[in-house]
């Protein structure tokens, strides 16, 4: 068992290093307070070749792996929390459906744009009134011949704003009680600003990522742009869950170091009463316990990259990274603030900016209570209980 990099994806990394190093502290923090979308480094992502890590080679991707995918986006987390993970995120695991389940004239026609960065795509899944429970969303897509019409609302649409193309889940039959998973199809098709009204909600972090809710009044799609069969969405949909939870732990995990070496440099900064506060157990004990987390995390995040990418089991371990990439990252951010002082509250110092963006990782996409919820019932064998 080796549980070192391999040369291949430590040339990854120092390559990835090497195109973002112009993106500084500065440069997040100006796109925070202004909430200005960061187009510069995403385009330079695009040109790099990044956003299609995972995706295959014949549509202009590099078909590396999760694990890959992971590594790339600590390094980006870690160096502009997740203001930089946001603006890409969706570029790494939303087209994961497609390469699955779409026909290969869907995959000609969509894959290389998203990969070149030329599309820009939001996913719309939750919806005001239906929280967690997908199987209940109300959003529905009436056939019409060669077209179906789309109407509902869909909330924490990231994007929206600049967005050209959605991937949608919208129900085409009615809920069966008996299989509530059926009827739900999913949809990849434009982004038609005369038929979807896009509201920016007013968030605590990450201004410059726009998060919104949609209102969607007959929009019109192409039957080619159902994505599979119709009704089996869901399926479709949960295929992707895991890529994404792995994805979310590891942006939480480079969000946390972030945190922790800012910490460290100040503790070693910082002189009171003569001494660096840095020499102080109350100041080392704390700072020392993030370290072992993070070193665990790691491991765990990827163990569950691993798996996926071995086509084994990995539900579980995919939701315990982010259950523990989310708990820790908040403990390591808000230790960061305190180690800082007073000063831990100036947004000079970015450590308030990275507690705030955490909360997202925290609360997105699956709750910390329902994670445990699935963890008590596929690893412990405990009764389902919701």
């Amino acid at each position: 068992m080796d549980f070192s990099l391999t040369d291949e994806q430590n040339d990854l990394l120092n390559s990835l290093n090497n195109t973002i190093r112009n993106y500084d502290d500065n440069y997040w923090l100006d796109c925070d307070n202004s909430s200005k979308y960061p187009k510069e480094f995403v385009n330079t992502m695009a040109k790099g070749g990044w956003l299609g890590i995972a995706m295959p080679t014949n549509y202009g991707g590099s078909n590396l792996g999760v694990t890959e995918a992971c590594l790339m986006m600590m390094l980006v987390a870690e160096k502009g929390g997740m203001t930089a993970a946001s603006s890409i995120h969706m570029n790494i695991f939303g087209p994961s459906s497609i390469v699955k389940f779409a026909s290969k004239k869907q995959k000609n026609s969509w894959l290389p744009n998203i990969i070149n960065g030329q599309s820009k795509m939001c996913f719309a899944v939750t919806e005001p009134d239906t929280g967690l429970d997908t199987t209940r969303l109300k959003t529905k897509a009436v056939k019409n011949k060669d077209h179906y019409l789309l109407n509902g609302r869909k909330i924490w649409t990231s994007t929206a704003q600049i967005t050209d193309k959605i991937m949608i889940i919208a129900r085409t039959s009615d809920r069966n009680n008996k299989k509530p998973t059926e009827g739900l199809s999913l949809f990849y098709t434009d982004f038609n600003r005369d038929n979807i009204e896009a509201r920016v909600i007013n968030k605590m972090g990450r201004a410059a990522v726009d998060t919104n809710e949609l209102f969607i009044d007959n929009l019109k799609v192409p039957k080619e742009d159902i994505i599979g069969e119709e009704g089996k969405g869901f399926s479709y949909l949960i295929h992707s869950l895991n890529p994404e939870r792995i994805l979310v732990a590891a942006e939480a995990y480079g969000i946390a170091k972030n945190a922790l070496e800012r910490a460290v440099k100040y503790a070693n900064e910082r002189i009171v009463f003569d001494r660096k506060i840095g020499k102080n157990q109350s100041i080392q004990h704390p700072l020392a316990d993030a370290w072992a987390k993070l070193e665990s995390l790691k491991l765990l995040i990827l163990k569950a990259a691993n798996l996926y990418d071995n086509d084994l089991p990995c539900g579980v371990e995919s939701n315990a990274a982010k259950y523990l990439a989310a708990e820790y990252g908040m403990e390591i951010c808000k230790q960061a603030i305190a180690t800082h002082g007073g000063m831990g509250y100036a947004k000079e110092y970015h450590v308030e900016r990275l507690f705030r963006e955490m909360m997202i990782p925290y609360l997105a996409p699956v709750s910390q209570q329902l994670v445990l919820s699935y963890i008590a019932e596929k690893a412990l064998g405990l009764p389902k209980s919701y």
